[in-house]
């Protein structure tokens, strides 16, 4: 009798054990069905983020402003997940983690070496409150690169920059609050009207040059996009989403084959007010670069695009006297993309002068795509 009792309590010990282990097992599925719906939607915007809408409040491109940081916010469904035991939540953040490191993940990886054909340029906002402009300038030309492009640029920090940068970059151009130093000879300067509607007379944010790099011909840009505000009916982007179009469409009338654009755009490159210029240019996929605010970088909104031409790596300088960081990379020039042009080029000319100039353009506006 007393075997037999020892027996079914063993026997109803161990059901009891097993009844509890599947329990427990089937719970750790169970739980955590919020964090696992957070990372199911956390992926869905990172893969499908042109779908959210931009009314109200461009919220689309508030979105796309900050889409890296997405990557962070996982920590906290990650804690979320261990601390429910939930192996849903767990097995539910591969889908984020996945999404996230297809969007960004080369930007982490090292860039590649530097080319025979490469131009270093350098991108800054110095600020109309810059009270350094002259380390501002020693900072900029530290490096040695062959462009520097700048915004903010008011007259009386004008002559500060002029100087200390006269004898490395004898060849300058400045219109309006925007300028270009550089090694090589410029020439065809010209203002860039990128004023939206809205905006007063006198804006002038916007110029083109032609850079005589040892390489061939280069059109550079410089521009500054008005900035975006935050406020209670969303991001306010309609005038630098319309100085956008007007600089997408210089860009593509310019004639000059290969094509860099410096300046400040208010915008990251995954943002879709920036699409009339990243449809067409090349931007850099390595490295993230934050450039604002100097204090806490969020975002990178000064940026450096080519036609005819690959940015690389795009990394951050040290910090000025402005509330941007600049930024510098090397653009490498396209060799075989420009003899195509010239090919091009002949043969439209030869074959129908009366259409050489339509044909030209066409040629152009196909190879910047």
């Amino acid at each position: 009798m007393v075997q037999r009792t020892d027996s079914g309590a063993a026997t109803s010990t161990t059901g009891r054990a097993a009844s509890r282990w599947a329990w427990e097992r089937e719970g750790r599925w169970r739980r955590g069905r919020i964090p696992a719906g957070l990372a199911a939607l956390t992926a869905l915007l990172l893969v499908f983020h042109r779908a959210v809408p931009n009314t109200p409040g461009h919220l689309g491109s508030l979105l796309e402003a900050f889409l890296p940081w997405l990557g962070p916010a996982l920590v906290p469904l990650l804690t979320a997940a261990v601390l429910r035991r939930s192996l849903l939540a767990l097995l539910s953040l591969l889908l984020p983690v996945a999404a996230w490191t297809y969007s960004f993940g080369g930007l982490l990886l090292p860039g590649e070496d530097a080319g025979a054909r490469d131009l270093v340029v350098v991108q800054h906002n110095v600020s109309d409150v810059n009270t350094e402009p002259v380390r501002t300038a020693r900072v900029l030309a530290a490096g040695g690169p062959d462009l520097i492009a700048l915004e903010e640029l008011l007259p009386a920090a004008l002559p500060s920059y002029e100087k200390e940068l006269a004898a490395a970059y004898p060849f300058h151009e400045v219109r309006g609050t925007v300028g270009l130093w550089s090694k090589h000879p410029l020439s065809g300067t010209r203002t860039v009207d990128i004023r939206p509607e809205g905006i007063e007379e006198g804006w002038s944010r916007g110029l083109r040059t032609v850079v005589s790099t040892p390489y061939g011909e280069v059109a550079a840009y410089v521009a500054h996009l008005p900035s975006m505000r935050i406020g209670a009916g969303g991001l306010g982007s309609s005038p630098r989403d319309g100085s956008a179009r007007l600089l997408g469409r210089a860009v593509a009338a310019e004639r000059t084959g290969t094509v860099i654009v410096l300046g400040d755009l208010n915008g990251t490159v995954d943002d879709r007010g920036l699409s009339p210029l990243t449809s067409q240019l090349d931007v850099s996929d390595r490295g993230f670069a934050l450039s604002f605010p100097a204090s806490f970088p969020l975002a990178r909104i000064d940026q450096v695009m080519a036609r005819s031409a690959t940015v690389g790596r795009v990394r951050t300088l040290p910090a000025t006297g402005s509330d941007h960081l600049p930024v510098t990379a090397r653009v490498t020039l396209d060799r075989g993309h420009a003899a195509r042009q010239r090919r091009t080029v002949v043969s439209t000319v030869t074959t129908s002068p009366a259409t050489s100039f339509s044909g030209m353009r066409t040629a152009f506006l196909r190879g910047s795509r």
